[in-house]
């Protein structure tokens, strides 16, 4: 009777032994020691048995079957989240579960520079396989969603803060407008006060700053080009901006002519006085800054040096000398009192 104890105490402590060992294989035996990586995607809907062969077939798991009982005792099979992931062969089951329930899906970094405009944004997120370009720019000009998210306009340009954003493939437009907006509002935050004291409400200062932003990528500078619109603005005189021309001419070519300067938009300024009805692109930090608080000084025109800065002049005797030894050399396709 004793042997026969010992005999079945045996045979369960082995059991035992190897239901541990199976347990341990199934919970923590990752596929592969080398660390390939795999991406795999998964449509919600799936069963988890067939998010388990899907796994096992990209080599992400040893065992399909294996891996659908560790996720069903662990009640993981209710909790997967949809999306695109990547993997690498030497995880563990474990981790596996962990990304699945805790929707670690695979990230894109995409970087929106300052100055960009809506299609110039949507173009970078299709290019980066994220969104349709022309999906992205239909919400980002739908009415509904800007007046959703609290702004006001007929489209969200000049709210797309430039900034590297991590996004995910199965996001939204609307997701990914919502997260640049949020990322601007944080960043406007900092100028309130500055903005009560402009006297200028939010869409004019965002305006102004889009502005500077187009006209000069030269941050030293930016205080001055809005000391000179500032100025303008004040005294009544037209700004006389190319990009706010630029950005109202449909499928622009690249090359400004003075028929241009002469068009009827509402974003024509040689034309117009005051601002345009609107931002032009979305603008940095520092251009806003410089929208809000300008530099104190008393010019009212500039022109390029053809070196990514400006010479600025006081009056307009100054400005056209200036031109005469900064752009005559250049073909002129504007006017010789105009900005820029």
């Amino acid at each position: 009777m004793r042997k026969r104890l010992e005999k079945i105490v045996l045979i369960l402590a082995a059991a035992a032994m190897l239901a541990l060992t199976h347990l341990y294989i199934t919970f923590y035996t990752a596929p592969s020691n080398t660390p390939e990586s795999r991406v795999v995607t998964i449509e919600r809907g799936l069963s988890f048995r067939m998010i388990a062969e899907r796994l096992e077939s990209a080599g992400v798991v040893r065992d399909a079957d294996s891996f659908s009982f560790a996720g069903r005792l662990l009640g993981a099979y209710k909790k997967v989240k949809a999306g695109e992931y990547e993997f690498a062969t030497n995880m563990t089951p474990m981790e596996v579960l962990e990304h699945l329930v805790q929707g670690k899906v695979k990230r894109y970094l995409v970087t929106v520079p300052e100055g960009y405009n809506i299609m110039e944004i949507a173009s970078a997120l299709e290019e980066a396989g994220l969104v349709q370009r022309q999906v992205f720019i239909a919400r980002a000009a739908d009415p509904g969603l800007v007046k959703s998210l609290g702004l006001t306009g007929p489209t969200l340009e000049g709210y797309l803060f430039p900034d590297t954003y991590a996004f995910n493939k199965g996001m939204s437009a609307d997701e990914m407008i919502s997260r640049m907006v949020e990322r601007f509002r944080t960043v406007f935050s900092e100028f309130e006060n500055d903005l009560e004291k402009s006297g200028m409400s939010m869409r004019k200062a965002v305006t102004l700053a889009s502005i500077i932003e187009k006209e000069t990528g030269a941050t030293s500078e930016r205080g001055l080009i809005s000391a000179v619109f500032h100025n303008r603005l004040r005294k009544g005189i037209r700004l006389q901006s190319d990009p706010t021309v630029i950005y109202g001419i449909p499928a622009f070519d690249g090359n400004i002519k003075k028929s241009h300067l002469a068009m009827k938009s509402p974003y024509n300024t040689y034309v117009n006085f005051g601002l345009p009805p609107g931002p032009i692109a979305n603008p940095g930090r520092d251009s806003i800054l410089a929208a809000l608080r300008p530099e104190k000084a008393d010019y009212l025109y500039f022109v390029s040096r053809n070196d990514g800065t400006h010479q600025f002049s006081k009056s307009l005797k100054e400005h056209n000398k200036a031109v005469n030894q900064f752009q005559r050399p250049v073909k002129l396709t504007k006017k010789v009192e105009g900005q820029g």
